[in-house]
Protein backbone atom coordinates (compact mmCIF):
# COMPACT_ATOMS: atom_id res chain seq x y z
CA UNK A 1 0.00 0.00 0.00
CA UNK A 2 1.41 3.20 -0.90
CA UNK A 3 -0.27 6.34 0.87
CA UNK A 4 0.58 10.07 0.25
CA UNK A 5 0.59 12.34 3.24
CA UNK A 6 -0.10 16.08 2.29
CA UNK A 7 1.46 18.68 5.02
CA UNK A 8 4.30 17.60 7.10
CA UNK A 9 3.91 19.63 10.08
CA UNK A 10 3.46 18.60 13.67
CA UNK A 11 0.84 16.26 13.03
CA UNK A 12 1.86 14.87 9.67
CA UNK A 13 5.46 13.54 10.95
CA UNK A 14 3.70 11.69 13.90
CA UNK A 15 1.20 10.41 11.48
CA UNK A 16 4.03 9.73 8.58
CA UNK A 17 6.06 8.13 11.47
CA UNK A 18 2.98 5.89 12.29
CA UNK A 19 2.58 5.44 8.91
CA UNK A 20 6.07 4.47 7.61
CA UNK A 21 6.59 1.76 10.44
CA UNK A 22 3.32 -0.09 9.40
CA UNK A 23 3.84 -3.45 7.86
CA UNK A 24 1.24 -3.23 5.56
CA UNK A 25 2.00 0.12 4.43
CA UNK A 26 4.70 -0.47 1.80
CA UNK A 27 6.08 3.02 0.98
CA UNK A 28 4.60 7.54 1.51
CA UNK A 29 4.30 9.87 -0.48
CA UNK A 30 5.37 13.61 1.73
CA UNK A 31 4.45 16.82 0.76
CA UNK A 32 4.15 20.54 2.15
CA UNK A 33 3.72 23.96 1.57
CA UNK A 34 6.98 23.86 2.68
CA UNK A 35 9.13 21.74 0.02
CA UNK A 36 12.24 21.59 2.28
CA UNK A 37 10.34 20.31 5.46
CA UNK A 38 8.57 17.49 3.15
CA UNK A 39 12.19 16.32 1.97
CA UNK A 40 13.86 16.19 5.24
CA UNK A 41 10.72 14.32 6.67
CA UNK A 42 10.99 12.13 3.80
CA UNK A 43 15.43 11.72 3.83
CA UNK A 44 14.45 10.88 8.13
CA UNK A 45 12.05 8.23 7.26
CA UNK A 46 13.67 6.96 3.99
CA UNK A 47 10.49 7.69 2.52
CA UNK A 48 9.60 10.04 -1.10
CA UNK A 49 9.12 13.59 -1.22
CA UNK A 50 6.78 15.10 -3.77
CA UNK A 51 6.73 18.74 -5.17
CA UNK A 52 3.34 19.70 -4.43
CA UNK A 53 -0.18 18.05 -4.16
CA UNK A 54 -0.75 16.84 -7.52
CA UNK A 55 2.19 14.20 -7.79
CA UNK A 56 0.62 12.78 -5.14
CA UNK A 57 -2.02 11.72 -7.57
CA UNK A 58 -0.03 11.69 -11.25
CA UNK A 59 2.54 9.70 -8.99
CA UNK A 60 -0.18 7.11 -7.89
CA UNK A 61 -1.34 6.46 -4.39
CA UNK A 62 -3.91 4.05 -2.66
CA UNK A 63 -5.06 6.32 0.18
CA UNK A 64 -4.02 9.88 1.22
CA UNK A 65 -3.69 11.22 4.71
CA UNK A 66 -4.61 15.18 5.26
CA UNK A 67 -2.40 17.03 8.28
CA UNK A 68 -2.70 20.50 5.93
CA UNK A 69 -3.40 23.62 7.31
CA UNK A 70 -7.15 23.53 8.09
CA UNK A 71 -8.11 26.53 5.43
CA UNK A 72 -7.54 23.59 2.80
CA UNK A 73 -8.80 20.45 3.95
CA UNK A 74 -11.94 20.78 2.55
CA UNK A 75 -10.84 21.00 -0.94
CA UNK A 76 -8.18 18.60 -0.65
CA UNK A 77 -10.64 15.97 0.82
CA UNK A 78 -13.03 16.64 -2.32
CA UNK A 79 -9.77 16.00 -4.45
CA UNK A 80 -9.44 12.69 -3.06
CA UNK A 81 -12.83 11.97 -3.59
CA UNK A 82 -12.83 13.04 -7.18
CA UNK A 83 -9.82 10.50 -7.31
CA UNK A 84 -11.64 7.60 -5.92
CA UNK A 85 -9.42 7.60 -2.96
CA UNK A 86 -9.73 6.55 0.79
CA UNK A 87 -9.06 9.95 2.54
CA UNK A 88 -8.39 10.59 6.35
CA UNK A 89 -8.25 14.19 7.64
CA UNK A 90 -7.41 15.72 10.51
CA UNK A 91 -10.44 17.84 12.18
CA UNK A 92 -12.60 19.69 10.98
CA UNK A 93 -13.48 19.41 7.46
CA UNK A 94 -13.95 23.23 7.36
CA UNK A 95 -14.51 25.73 9.64
CA UNK A 96 -17.93 26.46 8.38
CA UNK A 97 -21.23 24.35 7.54
CA UNK A 98 -21.26 25.12 3.82
CA UNK A 99 -18.03 24.00 3.51
CA UNK A 100 -18.34 20.62 5.39
CA UNK A 101 -21.54 19.88 3.66
CA UNK A 102 -19.84 20.00 0.22
CA UNK A 103 -17.03 18.04 1.17
CA UNK A 104 -19.61 15.45 2.70
CA UNK A 105 -21.28 15.64 -0.66
CA UNK A 106 -18.74 14.86 -2.76
CA UNK A 107 -17.32 11.74 -0.54
CA UNK A 108 -20.87 10.08 -1.06
CA UNK A 109 -21.08 10.96 -4.14
CA UNK A 110 -17.60 9.40 -5.15
CA UNK A 111 -18.63 6.40 -3.13
CA UNK A 112 -15.14 7.04 -0.91
CA UNK A 113 -13.96 7.14 2.51
CA UNK A 114 -13.40 10.07 4.81
CA UNK A 115 -12.16 9.09 7.99
CA UNK A 116 -12.17 12.08 10.41
CA UNK A 117 -8.83 12.36 13.57
CA UNK A 118 -11.02 12.99 16.43
CA UNK A 119 -7.96 10.38 18.20
CA UNK A 120 -10.06 10.65 21.80
CA UNK A 121 -12.39 8.02 20.14
CA UNK A 122 -8.85 6.04 20.39
CA UNK A 123 -7.74 6.88 23.66
CA UNK A 124 -7.97 4.00 26.58
CA UNK A 125 -9.58 6.37 29.14
CA UNK A 126 -12.73 7.60 26.95
CA UNK A 127 -13.31 3.82 25.58
CA UNK A 128 -13.11 2.68 29.26
CA UNK A 129 -16.32 5.57 29.67
CA UNK A 130 -18.46 4.43 26.74
CA UNK A 131 -18.14 1.30 28.11
CA UNK A 132 -19.13 2.24 31.22
CA UNK A 133 -22.22 4.08 30.16
CA UNK A 134 -23.31 1.44 27.54
CA UNK A 135 -23.07 -1.40 30.12
CA UNK A 136 -25.60 0.32 32.21
CA UNK A 137 -22.75 0.45 35.19
CA UNK A 138 -23.84 4.48 35.99
CA UNK A 139 -27.21 3.79 35.82
CA UNK A 140 -29.66 6.52 34.53
CA UNK A 141 -27.22 9.13 33.25
CA UNK A 142 -27.78 12.34 34.55
CA UNK A 143 -24.72 15.04 34.71
CA UNK A 144 -21.26 15.50 32.47
CA UNK A 145 -18.54 17.36 33.01
CA UNK A 146 -15.90 17.75 30.54
CA UNK A 147 -12.74 20.23 30.16
CA UNK A 148 -9.70 20.82 27.52
CA UNK A 149 -6.95 23.28 29.45
CA UNK A 150 -4.05 24.04 27.51
CA UNK A 151 -1.15 25.03 29.04
CA UNK A 152 -0.26 27.94 26.82
CA UNK A 153 -1.57 29.56 23.52
CA UNK A 154 -1.08 28.67 20.59
CA UNK A 155 1.02 31.33 18.29
CA UNK A 156 -0.71 34.51 16.80
CA UNK A 157 -1.04 32.95 13.51
CA UNK A 158 -2.35 29.86 13.86
CA UNK A 159 -5.14 31.10 16.56
CA UNK A 160 -5.94 33.37 14.23
CA UNK A 161 -6.41 30.75 11.40
CA UNK A 162 -7.97 28.45 14.28
CA UNK A 163 -11.76 29.36 14.11
CA UNK A 164 -11.95 30.39 17.99
CA UNK A 165 -11.82 28.32 20.72
CA UNK A 166 -15.04 26.02 20.33
CA UNK A 167 -14.03 25.39 17.12
CA UNK A 168 -10.98 24.33 17.58
CA UNK A 169 -10.59 23.04 21.10
CA UNK A 170 -13.65 22.13 22.37
CA UNK A 171 -14.93 20.59 19.47
CA UNK A 172 -13.18 17.15 20.49
CA UNK A 173 -15.48 17.01 23.82
CA UNK A 174 -18.62 17.94 21.88
CA UNK A 175 -17.53 14.96 19.83
CA UNK A 176 -16.55 12.47 23.09
CA UNK A 177 -19.92 13.97 24.59
CA UNK A 178 -22.03 12.12 21.32
CA UNK A 179 -19.61 9.06 21.04
CA UNK A 180 -19.41 8.27 24.96
CA UNK A 181 -23.37 8.71 25.80
CA UNK A 182 -24.17 7.74 22.83
CA UNK A 183 -26.95 10.82 22.91
CA UNK A 184 -27.23 14.27 20.52
CA UNK A 185 -26.90 17.59 21.81
CA UNK A 186 -30.62 19.73 21.29
CA UNK A 187 -29.89 23.09 23.25
CA UNK A 188 -26.54 24.68 24.48
CA UNK A 189 -25.66 28.02 26.36
CA UNK A 190 -22.43 29.03 25.84
CA UNK A 191 -20.18 32.37 27.16
CA UNK A 192 -16.72 33.13 27.20
CA UNK A 193 -13.94 35.59 28.20
CA UNK A 194 -11.29 37.30 26.60
CA UNK A 195 -9.87 38.78 29.59
CA UNK A 196 -6.45 37.86 28.83
CA UNK A 197 -3.77 38.08 26.64
CA UNK A 198 -4.60 40.28 23.80
CA UNK A 199 -4.32 38.31 20.67
CA UNK A 200 -7.29 36.72 21.75
CA UNK A 201 -9.52 39.97 21.43
CA UNK A 202 -7.54 40.87 18.62
CA UNK A 203 -8.59 37.37 16.40
CA UNK A 204 -12.01 37.91 17.81
CA UNK A 205 -11.71 34.91 20.00
CA UNK A 206 -11.84 34.49 23.93
CA UNK A 207 -9.17 32.38 26.16
CA UNK A 208 -11.77 30.80 28.20
CA UNK A 209 -15.07 29.59 27.06
CA UNK A 210 -17.98 27.47 29.15
CA UNK A 211 -21.15 26.21 27.89
CA UNK A 212 -24.21 24.12 29.01
CA UNK A 213 -25.69 21.83 27.03
CA UNK A 214 -28.79 19.75 27.31
CA UNK A 215 -28.92 15.88 25.75
CA UNK A 216 -31.94 14.61 23.69
CA UNK A 217 -32.44 12.28 26.75
CA UNK A 218 -32.44 14.94 29.56
CA UNK A 219 -28.74 14.85 30.46
CA UNK A 220 -26.96 17.86 31.40
CA UNK A 221 -23.40 18.60 30.47
CA UNK A 222 -21.04 21.33 31.08
CA UNK A 223 -17.99 21.69 28.80
CA UNK A 224 -15.28 23.93 30.07
CA UNK A 225 -11.92 24.92 28.09
CA UNK A 226 -8.85 27.92 28.20
CA UNK A 227 -5.89 28.40 26.91
CA UNK A 228 -4.55 29.39 29.81
CA UNK A 229 -4.01 26.69 32.02
CA UNK A 230 -0.42 27.08 33.24
CA UNK A 231 -0.44 24.24 35.47
CA UNK A 232 -0.16 21.81 32.21
CA UNK A 233 -2.43 20.31 29.70
CA UNK A 234 -5.53 19.09 31.95
CA UNK A 235 -8.40 16.81 29.96
CA UNK A 236 -10.84 15.25 31.84
CA UNK A 237 -14.55 13.98 31.32
CA UNK A 238 -16.58 13.15 34.37
CA UNK A 239 -20.14 10.91 34.48
CA UNK A 240 -22.50 10.68 36.79
CA UNK A 241 -25.39 8.30 37.07
CA UNK A 242 -27.48 7.21 39.65
CA UNK A 243 -25.26 4.16 40.44
CA UNK A 244 -21.82 5.22 40.06
CA UNK A 245 -19.47 8.41 39.03
CA UNK A 246 -16.42 7.63 37.02
CA UNK A 247 -13.35 10.01 35.58
CA UNK A 248 -11.55 10.22 32.37
CA UNK A 249 -8.07 11.90 32.54
CA UNK A 250 -7.52 11.67 36.14
CA UNK A 251 -4.50 10.24 36.83
CA UNK A 252 -0.49 10.80 38.22
CA UNK A 253 0.24 13.34 35.56
CA UNK A 254 -3.50 15.47 36.00
CA UNK A 255 -2.18 18.94 36.89
CA UNK A 256 -4.58 19.53 39.55
CA UNK A 257 -3.72 19.61 43.52
CA UNK A 258 -5.93 19.11 46.23
CA UNK A 259 -6.09 21.08 49.62
CA UNK A 260 -7.60 18.06 51.99
CA UNK A 261 -4.54 16.56 53.69
CA UNK A 262 -5.87 13.31 52.38
CA UNK A 263 -5.81 14.11 48.84
CA UNK A 264 -3.31 13.16 46.00
CA UNK A 265 -0.67 15.70 45.89
CA UNK A 266 0.36 17.83 42.82
CA UNK A 267 1.33 16.03 39.54
CA UNK A 268 5.35 15.94 39.55
CA UNK A 269 5.55 15.76 36.00
CA UNK A 270 2.24 17.16 34.49
CA UNK A 271 1.02 16.42 30.86
CA UNK A 272 2.72 19.22 28.37
CA UNK A 273 0.07 18.98 25.72
CA UNK A 274 -1.97 17.03 23.16
CA UNK A 275 0.51 15.72 21.55
CA UNK A 276 2.02 13.99 24.54
CA UNK A 277 -1.30 12.56 26.28
CA UNK A 278 -3.10 11.58 23.33
CA UNK A 279 0.41 9.64 21.44
CA UNK A 280 -1.44 5.92 21.64
CA UNK A 281 -4.56 7.50 20.16
CA UNK A 282 -2.99 9.05 17.17
CA UNK A 283 -1.28 6.24 16.50
CA UNK A 284 -4.36 3.79 16.90
CA UNK A 285 -6.43 6.08 14.77
CA UNK A 286 -4.28 5.83 11.81
CA UNK A 287 -3.84 1.99 11.87
CA UNK A 288 -7.66 2.09 12.27
CA UNK A 289 -7.23 4.07 9.03
CA UNK A 290 -4.59 1.29 6.85
CA UNK A 291 -7.49 -1.31 8.33
CA UNK A 292 -10.65 0.61 6.95
CA UNK A 293 -8.58 1.30 3.54
CA UNK A 294 -8.07 -2.66 3.28
CA UNK A 295 -11.30 -3.32 4.25
CA UNK A 296 -10.83 -4.84 7.59
CA UNK A 297 -12.80 -2.98 9.60
CA UNK A 298 -15.96 -0.03 9.21
CA UNK A 299 -15.20 3.67 9.57
CA UNK A 300 -14.54 4.48 13.17
CA UNK A 301 -15.53 8.37 12.36
CA UNK A 302 -16.89 9.34 9.01
CA UNK A 303 -17.97 12.83 7.46
CA UNK A 304 -21.25 13.13 9.22
CA UNK A 305 -19.90 12.32 13.27
CA UNK A 306 -17.85 15.38 12.02
CA UNK A 307 -20.57 17.41 11.10
CA UNK A 308 -22.52 16.81 14.34
CA UNK A 309 -19.54 18.30 16.49
CA UNK A 310 -19.10 21.30 14.31
CA UNK A 311 -23.14 21.59 14.47
CA UNK A 312 -22.60 21.61 18.14
CA UNK A 313 -19.62 24.29 18.02
CA UNK A 314 -21.25 26.68 15.63
CA UNK A 315 -23.99 26.72 18.20
CA UNK A 316 -22.08 27.59 20.91
CA UNK A 317 -20.34 30.19 19.10
CA UNK A 318 -23.86 31.78 18.45
CA UNK A 319 -24.88 31.24 21.59
CA UNK A 320 -21.68 33.55 22.94
CA UNK A 321 -22.34 36.19 20.34
CA UNK A 322 -25.95 36.23 20.95
CA UNK A 323 -26.18 35.74 24.66
CA UNK A 324 -28.71 32.95 24.02
CA UNK A 325 -29.45 29.54 23.96
CA UNK A 326 -29.15 28.38 20.68
CA UNK A 327 -30.60 24.35 19.51
CA UNK A 328 -27.70 23.30 16.90
CA UNK A 329 -30.88 22.29 14.46
CA UNK A 330 -31.58 25.60 13.77
CA UNK A 331 -27.92 26.46 11.96
CA UNK A 332 -29.40 24.40 9.35
CA UNK A 333 -31.53 25.51 5.91
CA UNK A 334 -34.02 22.67 4.51
CA UNK A 335 -31.72 21.67 2.23
CA UNK A 336 -28.72 21.65 4.57
CA UNK A 337 -30.65 19.49 7.43
CA UNK A 338 -31.38 17.15 4.45
CA UNK A 339 -27.63 16.57 3.71
CA UNK A 340 -27.24 16.22 7.52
Amino acid sequence: MRIGVIGTGRIGTIHAHTLSRHRDVGSLILTDVDPARAQALAHRLGETAAPGVDEIYTWGVDAVVITAATSAHAELIGRAARAGLPVFCEKPIALDLAGTLQAITEVETAGTVLQMGFQRRFDAGYTGAREAVRSGRLGRLHTVRALTSDAEPPPAGALAQSGGLYRDTLIHDFDMLRWVTGREVVDVYASGSDAGPAVFREAGDVDTGAALLTLDDGTLATVTATRLHGAGYDVRMELAGERDQIAVGLDDRTPIASTEQTGPPAADKPWTGFLERFGPAYEAELIAFVEVVRGERANPCDGREALQALLIAEACEKSRRERRPVRPSELLSGSEATLA
